[in-house]
Formats: structure tokens, C-alpha cells, sequence
């Protein structure tokens, strides 16, 4: 071969020899060994890092590193051997490892002592306080704002003890620290001491009494709910249902309500709906209609006996269908006692439902209303209806509305099969 010959093949080896050479450099370097010593390397750097600069630069090592563990095509362990190794499975368990002792070695930042302040700020201005936890919550914020002086001199004060003054305060120091510009390396140990603060003021509002911390009887205790008792009354059982009792007998219907949102016990639920239907009182409407819309019954008829039109969307709901008969019942007498004109269209197309006793019912409701629109389709069921029980609350129904209209009907329904038509019909007469 002419030496023109021998330089060309040599040419064509180089680029040849070149990517032999570049890849077993890829391979020598993906190793577990290799990837093995550059996390030790990292480490290393992670010790000795000072600032967050230094932080950043073992972040973008382990990164890298990462990226080349996921490239690389390390050996799989053998299956059958339960106690062969897997490397890539160390490998990425020493990452994860290095990752969070990174983690641990950043800050604290500024933001950190924002994130605490404000979580402060919502425990103190949405917690209900006991007069015993109060104090303590007051003591914890000033102490706070007393750090914030010291570190940063900023003077803030709340103006009052009220929790809303309070938790405004603790905003003011959260904008404050946010605003401060700290930087993490020149201003750490002051970062460090507002963080330890804002946790140990968080540690003392955890610690302060709230509300939910109290029983319910010392809740209501608290609430002056067993001053209406003499003290040896005060020791029957139960105290709390005699207490109900005093105040039915009183008119006051608010401590009354804040019973009933108070216990969980179906016996004290039972008693208090009891005495809230026979006061009938409007005060209570916010309380009954919540528990109206589970569609309990009782609520149902207190809700009548209130009288508050508010509740006839609710209760429209409850006669829209073939739902519980004995639900409709309650429900129809109810619209009936309120008297809304709202109510006719939807009470009188129960005149048409399955059950007879739903439709007497609505019949009842209807003359209860005493709407003038319901005496054509009253007219209709004293015509029509097979039941004569239905028939015969048609007719009073009719009576009660007492129009002319409403009474010449009942004309023709004075010798009628049924007695109890006769008598209304004959009361119209």
C-alpha cells in the first residue's frame, strides 16, 4: 500500500478511534464506582458550604448527578440471590439523602418567619378564646412584637386586647420581616432568633385554653346558662333539661337555642324541639330551619307553629313527589300554618298524590291558607275524590276559605253519601 494509501486509513480510524474513545469515557464515568466518589465529592462540598451561594452549587452537582444515574445502564441484581446489591437502588437512596441534609442546611429565610406569623395571626383572630386563655394569648403576641423591636427595631402595638387588634398586629409583623430584605448568610443569627420566637409564640397559643377546649357543660357554664337554677336545683338530673324548663317558662328563647346547638344527645333534642314548638317563637327560626332541612319532622312543625314565610322554599321541597307520606303530612299542615300565597300551586298539586291521607293533607292545608285560587280544584276533589275522607277535608277546607264562591259549592253536598261532608256542607248552609 503506497504511504497516500496508509494516511487515508489512518484518517478513517481517527474519528472511529475518537467515538470508541468518547464512549468508554461515558461508560467509565456512569459507572457506581464513578457516580459512587462523586457523591462522596458532594458531600464533601456540602460540609464545607458557608453560604447559600455554596448551597446552590452542591444543588446543581447532585443534578447533574441525577440526571447521569437515570443514563446510566448499571447492572441489574440478580433476582434469585436475595442478598445481592442493587446498585442504582443505593446510588439514589444516598441522593435522596444528600438532598435533605442539603435541605436541613439551607436558611432560615425571611419567608419561613412569615409562614409562622401568619398562621399565628389565623389562630389567634379565628380562635374562640376563654376568658382563662386570653390573657395568655395577649401575653404571647407582646412577647413576639417584643422580638421584633429588639431584632429589627420596629415598634408595633396593638390597640387593644380585642383578638382582632391582635392578629392586625401580628399582620404588621409579618409585612414587616417580609419587607426587611434579610439576607439568609449576613443576617442568619437574626433570622434564626425571629423564627425560634414566632414558632415558641405559635407553641403558646397551642398551649392557650379555647373554647372547643371546654366541655359542653362548662361551655354553657361559662355562658351563664345554670344561673336560672338555685343551686340544689342545679345538681338534679338532668340540670340542663330543668334549666330549658325555667327558661320556657321565662319567654327567653335564646339561651334555649344555644342548647340545642350545644348538646349531642338525641334526649336533649327531643325536649328542647318540644319546648321551642310550644313557644313558637320567630327567634328561634335560624336554629329549627337548619334542622328542618334534614327533614326531621318536629323542625317541620315548629317551622309551622313560627309561621315565618322564609321557610316555604325549604319546605315546597318536601311534599315535591311521592316522598314519605307521613314527612308530607307534617310538611302540607306546616305551609298550611304559615299561609303563604306562594304555596297554593305547590300544595294543591298534591291533591292528586297516591296517598289519601297526603291528599287530606293538602285539602286541610289549602282551606289553612285560604286562598281564594284553591276553591276551583277543592271543587274538583269533593266531586271527584274516591276517598270520602279526602272529600269531607275538602269541605272544610271550602268552609274555611268562606267565600261566597267558596260556600255556595258546599250547597249541593248537604244530603251527601258521606256524613262528614253533610256537616261541613250544612255549616255553609
Amino acid at each position: 500500500m503506497s504511504n497516500g494509501d496508509d494516511e487515508a486509513a489512518e484518517e478513517d480510524a481517527a474519528p472511529e478511534e475518537e467515538a470508541d474513545a468518547d464512549e468508554a469515557e461515558e461508560t467509565t464515568e456512569l459507572s457506581a464506582d464513578t457516580l459512587d466518589q462523586r457523591l462522596d465529592d458532594a458531600e464533601a462540598d456540602l460540609e464545607a458550604a458557608e453560604t447559600e451561594a455554596d448551597l446552590d452549587a452542591v444543588e446543581e452537582t447532585l443534578n447533574e448527578i441525577e440526571a447521569d444515574l437515570e443514563a446510566a445502564d448499571l447492572p441489574e441484581p440478580d433476582e434469585d440471590d436475595e442478598d445481592a446489591e442493587d446498585p442504582a437502588a443505593e446510588l439514589e437512596d444516598r441522593l435522596a439523602d444528600l438532598r435533605d441534609q442539603l435541605d436541613d442546611q439551607r436558611g432560615p429565610y425571611a419567608e419561613d418567619v412569615v409562614a409562622v406569623l401568619e398562621d399565628a395571626e389565623s389562630t389567634v383572630a379565628d380562635t374562640r378564646w376563654t376568658e382563662d386563655g386570653r390573657p395568655d394569648v395577649v401575653a404571647a403576641v407582646q412577647s413576639y412584637l417584643g422580638t421584633l423591636a429588639d431584632e429589627l427595631d420596629t415598634e408595633i402595638s396593638p390597640e387593644s386586647d380585642d383578638t382582632d387588634d391582635l392578629g392586625d398586629a401580628l399582620d404588621q409583623a409579618a409585612q414587616v420581616v417580609e419587607g426587611s430584605t434579610l439576607d439568609p448568610d449576613e443576617d442568619a443569627e437574626t433570622i434564626a432568633t425571629l423564627l425560634e420566637d414566632a414558632e415558641a409564640l405559635q407553641d403558646d397559643l397551642e398551649a392557650a385554653e379555647e373554647w372547643d377546649d371546654l366541655t359542653v357543660r362548662q361551655q354553657l357554664d361559662a355562658e351563664g346558662f345554670y344561673d336560672v337554677l338555685e343551686s340544689e336545683n342545679r345538681k338534679d338530673f338532668p340540670a340542663e333539661w330543668n334549666a330549658v324548663k325555667v327558661y320556657e317558662e321565662m319567654g327567653e328563647v335564646e339561651p334555649i337555642v344555644k342548647a340545642l346547638e350545644t348538646f349531642d344527645s338525641d334526649f336533649m333534642e327531643e325536649n328542647i324541639l318540644s319546648s321551642l314548638w310550644r313557644m313558637g317563637s320567630e327567634e328561634a327560626f335560624d336554629a329549627v330551619h337548619q334542622r328542618a332541612q334534614k327533614r326531621n319532622k318536629k323542625p317541620v312543625e315548629i317551622l309551622g307553629k313560627i309561621g315565618d314565610e322564609r321557610a316555604t322554599e325549604t319546605l315546597h321541597d318536601f311534599i315535591d313527589g311521592d316522598g314519605d307520606p307521613a314527612l308530607q303530612k307534617v310538611t302540607l299542615r306546616a305551609l298550611g300554618e304559615i299561609g303563604s300565597e306562594d304555596s297554593v300551586q305547590p300544595v294543591a298539586n298534591r291533591l292528586d298524590a297516591d296517598s289519601y291521607e297526603v291528599r287530606s293533607a293538602a285539602a286541610r292545608s289549602l282551606g289553612l291558607i285560604g286562598d281564594t285560587r284553591a276553591i276551583e280544584p277543592l271543587s274538583d276533589v269533593l266531586e271527584n275524590d274516591e276517598a270520602n275522607e279526602v272529600r269531607a277535608s275538602a269541605a272544610w277546607a271550602l268552609n274555611q276559605i268562606g267565600t261566597e264562591h267558596a260556600l255556595g259549592v258546599l250547597e249541593d253536598y248537604t244530603d251527601d253519601r258521606a256524613f262528614l261532608v253533610q256537616s261541613e256542607a250544612r255549616k255553609a248552609v
